[in-house]
């Protein structure tokens, strides 16, 4: 699919903001959901999916309605997310992000936003520090991360801990959803919050705000997709605090 090329006046205005953040010695940090906003797939649910398909762990009878059951809790998906990296427990974190590139590659062709790719490879060339913050587990993410230029250090994400190598259910906080996903990525950063942060739901709301300098929310979903009303409602936010919106088709 060919996508919306961002405003010419966005490029112009984030490399005069690099430039004035260098010359003042700022340190250049710069956070991005995943799903939806660096690529038009959900790369968690890929890989759940893929997992579901390959009988890789076990699972509920139903696990998709399992998973959604556990999301519509108190209204809080935190659980949910959670759940998908703890059905991983005993399984070697090197088996699980091997099998998370193989579910990367089921996807064709990729479905990168190429702006996106274009905008991360004008960030790195001005040696700006990129977080990929999401609330997919971060094993999921990694392989997209990679396919864009970065590294698995780049993506937070949500996870287990990970003891001798393998995967337990003991969830790691803070879990990266709404304000989740601030204090993650400050506690990678040192409390230096980022000069630019970009979205696309409203789950990423707080991340946006967090950003110093220049907010983007993107959206892609068409009306009947179930992503709709969520970017929906953070374009609504976009559009009241003036920050940049975006919309790929």
């Amino acid at each position: 699919m060919n996508y919306k090329s961002f405003p010419s006046e966005y490029w112009s205005e984030i490399e005069k903001t690099l430039g004035v953040l260098k010359q003042q010695g700022t340190p250049l940090i710069a956070a991005f959901d995943a799903d939806g906003t660096l690529w038009d797939t959900d790369l968690g649910e890929n890989f759940f999916q893929y997992q579901i398909d390959n009988k890789l762990v076990p699972l509920p009878s139903d696990p998709w309605q399992h998973y959604l059951d556990m999301k519509k809790v108190n209204g809080d998906p935190r659980d949910a997310y959670a759940w998908l990296a703890q059905i991983n427990h005993r399984v070697s974190l090197q088996q699980v992000q091997q099998w998370s590139q193989l579910a990367f590659n089921t996807i064709q062709p990729k479905p990168i936003f190429s702006e996106q790719k274009k905008l991360i490879d004008l960030l790195l060339k001005h040696q700006v520090q990129i977080y990929i913050v999401t609330a997919s587990i971060k094993w999921a993410v990694e392989p997209g991360a990679r396919a864009l230029g970065l590294t698995f250090d780049n993506v937070i994400g949500v996870e287990t801990a990970v003891v001798d190598g393998l995967v337990t259910q003991e969830k790691l906080y803070p879990i990266t959803y709404r304000e989740g996903k601030v204090e993650a990525l400050l506690k990678h950063t040192n409390g230096q919050v980022p000069f630019f942060a970009c979205g696309n739901s409203i789950g990423d709301l707080e991340l946006l705000a967090s950003a110093s300098h220049l907010k983007l929310a993107v959206s892609a979903a068409s009306r009947d997709d179930k992503l709709f009303k969520s970017e929906n409602e953070l374009m609504t936010k976009a559009t009241e605090n003036n920050w940049w919106r975006h919309r790929f088709i």
